[in-house]
């Protein structure tokens, strides 16, 4: 008897400063278990970008083509330019067992969860609104305005939480714990009954270990 062996689609959303980055940085070390998944997008690359590892990146006609063809999760135009999530991409790494980690603003995050009610879905939170923005201007790269502006949105993507099955926080110099959380989040998940429905027929054929 064996539990579930299909991955686990996990939408991960963070407010700008969380740490995100970092954290998920941990988690998809272990890339027998974890993926993150790679976003398509028409925008040229960036200096030390690299296609299939940061982005697939395609031309316009492609990706409407890939919209045509019902092979996107989600998608957006932003700034002139389209991102969004390959389904084909996806299914393949989860149907061999790999649980495929989607890094997705709350939007987003709500699409998915009407397409995909199997997903789980992670908030992740500083341990308070105050560090927060403590981390956003240690930055020094960030004008008052820009600081102003991701509070903001923070405090919205926050009203949304109640839609999120679970909260982790990234406590400083924690990433790593914060990492080990969502991975034992992931492994519960694979142990729940509504992930197992052939689990009662299976512990009744199976044999005794001495037996196999």
């Amino acid at each position: 008897m064996e539990f579930e062996k299909k991955g686990i689609l996990i939408v991960v959303s963070a407010p700008s400063g969380s740490g995100k980055g970092t954290v998920l940085s941990h988690l998809t070390e272990d890339r027998e278990h974890f993926a993150l998944s790679v976003s398509l997008t028409t925008r040229k690359p960036r200096t030390g970008e690299i296609d299939g590892i940061h982005y697939f990146f395609v031309s316009k006609e492609d990706f409407l083509k890939e919209i045509e063809n019902g092979n996107m999760l989600e998608y957006a135009e932003y700034c002139g330019n389209y991102y969004g999530t390959p389904k084909d991409r996806v299914d393949e790494l989860l149907s061999n067992g790999i649980n495929v980690i989607l890094e997705i603003e709350t939007v987003g995050a709500m699409k998915i969860k009407k397409l995909c009610p199997d997903a789980i879905f992670i908030m992740i939170l500083p341990p308070s609104f105050s560090a927060l923005e403590k981390r956003l201007r240690s930055r020094g790269t960030n004008s008052e305005e820009d600081i102003q502006k991701r509070l903001e949105t923070a405090v919205k993507e926050l009203s949304c939480i109640e839609m999120y099955d679970y909260v982790v926080i990234n406590r400083d110099g924690k990433s790593k714990e914060a990492a080990d959380t969502i991975t034992g989040i992931a492994m519960a998940e694979k142990c729940r009954v509504k992930r197992n429905p052939e689990l009662i027929s299976d512990f009744y054929d199976a044999k005794p270990d001495n037996e196999k």
